[in-house]
């Protein structure tokens, strides 16, 4: 479908990845939304799948110039994900490096509880996790995602997304066990030019999403 634009909203995004998804034989599956854009997504996925839905939460690390262009991702817990090439081409010390980790876990921790609650975070899962996002650019947020998941996650660890650029996606088959992508046209600059709905998902819809089920 190059030159078009292949989805509706979030919610037509997310029936796009049934067939993909199930094609892959998830078993016993947890889905885990990237918030907030992929929850909508998730829910669809979710609800097909008549599984458990809860939100995995990563944060760029921005550079100091251009808080835009990811040099880096980190999650709640785990080791972040750090363009080593991109941070020594763009001279950044260690001291920023580390200070806007720290910052960006924080505001990871503080999403997290907005959206879920102080509750404890699923536990290990035994059966396959899928990771769900809305689409991928640079990719470096799904893998800080699978970094994370990897030691609790005793299934096979999925990821799904409607749109993603070809490199994006055989970037991602080295990090996830299988990738369900149905839409991977070119030339590729961002998610939201393949929606003709992209807007923000608000934090009350966001929430009533994780909870529908």
């Amino acid at each position: 479908m190059e030159g078009e634009l292949p989805f509706r909203d979030r919610a037509q995004a997310g029936t796009a990845l049934i067939a993909p998804l199930i094609a892959l034989g998830p078993r016993d599956p947890l889905v885990l939304a990237v918030p907030r854009g992929g929850i909508p997504v998730a829910r669809i996925l979710a609800d097909h799948l008549d599984a458990p839905l809860d939100v995995i939460v990563v944060r760029k690390v921005g550079a100091p110039s251009n808080p835009e262009l990811a040099i880096g991702a980190v999650g709640t817990v785990g080791e972040p994900v750090v363009d080593a090439d991109l941070v020594a081409r763009l001279h950044i010390g260690r001291d920023y490096l580390e200070r806007e980790i720290a910052d960006q876990r924080a505001e990871a921790l503080r999403r997290q509880a907005a959206l879920r609650g102080d509750g404890p975070p699923t536990p290990r899962w035994d059966g396959d996790v899928v990771v769900v996002d809305d689409g991928i650019a640079t990719g470096r947020t799904a893998e800080a995602a699978a970094r994370l998941l990897r030691p609790g996650t005793g299934g096979r660890l999925l990821l799904a997304v409607p749109v993603a650029p070809r490199a994006g996606v055989e970037r991602m088959q080295t990090v996830f066990d299988e990738v369900a992508c149905p839409y991977t046209p070119e030339p590729y600059y961002a998610v939201g030019q393949w929606y003709e709905d992209f807007r923000q998902v608000e934090e009350d819809e966001a929430r009533s999403l994780l909870t529908r089920g």
